[in-house]
């Protein structure tokens, strides 16, 4: 079994780590830069499953593949949040019309700003939306290209400390902000196989709950990001590393993301997710 592992999805992360981790499938971890090429590895039959935040398996079904929800984490209303500079003349959501938002493009992050931007009455069509590195993101705030940066851990937990940042939304109730692990109905998975990666998923995320200093241990020995071992101890114990196999409640979410991202323009045509025998 090829499982893909990119440096924001943590718990495949630890998996890749962990021993014992998926042994019944005999794993081979495939390491891949950015989460934005699961689609294309599943397709390429490089990797037979992978995991990422909740808009890469939308776009993708949005591109004509037939995706296969596996599992889902629990919510993550701490990982991401919309900065701007503490000296800003923006006060709120509102004050973002017209201006340059940093974010990963292809992410939950353009999820993050579409709800946050229509609670203040606002589209994604109302701001410039840039695709820019998370490593030159806070630069590029801090010398004025962008006016807000959409952040997730572990920068997020740093920036969250600097005084010269602000934090003007948080996920919160915005949206759910799962991790969903998925593959496509071309890698073949059959339900035993599933079942025992949701099983595995799980059992994983409460031994890393259990011991969060070992964990942010192996994640900082990784050197996959600019974290140090207290650095993912901090956003280890701040986060559910719960996963549930995919049901009725997480096909719902993803279609709300669907619509969402539809209407605001996003996506090029609607996305239907209500096939409960993607996961079934």
């Amino acid at each position: 079994m090829r499982i893909g592992v990119h440096s924001s999805n943590l718990h495949l992360m630890l998996a890749r780590a962990w021993p014992g981790a998926f042994e019944v499938l005999n794993p081979r971890f495939v390491y891949y830069g950015d989460g934005r090429e699961t689609a294309s590895l599943l397709t390429g039959g490089e990797i037979d499953f992978g995991g990422t935040g909740s808009t890469p398996p939308v776009s993708a079904e949005a591109a004509g593949l037939d995706v296969v929800y596996l599992a889902a984490s629990g919510p993550r209303p701490a990982n991401g949040g919309i900065f701007v500079r503490a000296d800003s003349d923006i006060a709120g959501l509102a004050d973002l019309r017209g201006g340059r938002v940093a974010l990963v493009d292809g992410s939950f992050h353009n999820y993050l700003l579409a709800r946050s931007l229509e609670e203040a009455g606002l589209g994604l069509r109302d701001v410039e939306s840039l695709d820019v590195e998370p490593a030159d993101s806070l630069p590029a705030l801090l010398e004025g290209r962008v006016h807000a940066w959409v952040a997730m851990a572990p920068r997020l937990e740093k920036a969250s400390e600097r005084k010269d940042l602000r934090l003007l939304a948080r996920c919160g109730s915005i949206i759910p902000n799962r991790s969903v692990f998925w593959t496509i109905a071309g890698r073949g998975l059959d339900a035993g196989k599933r079942a025992y990666i949701a099983a595995e998923l799980a059992r994983i995320g409460r031994e890393v709950a259990a011991a969060p200093r070992l964990a942010a241990e192996r994640l900082a020995a990784t050197g996959t990001a600019e974290a140090d071992a207290d650095a993912w101890e901090r956003v280890i114990r701040a986060r559910d590393f719960s996963v549930i196999a995919a049901d009725a409640t997480i096909l719902a979410e993803q279609q709300e993301e669907a619509d969402t991202l539809h209407r605001h323009g996003y996506l090029p045509r609607p996305v239907r997710i209500s096939d409960l025998r993607r996961s079934a």
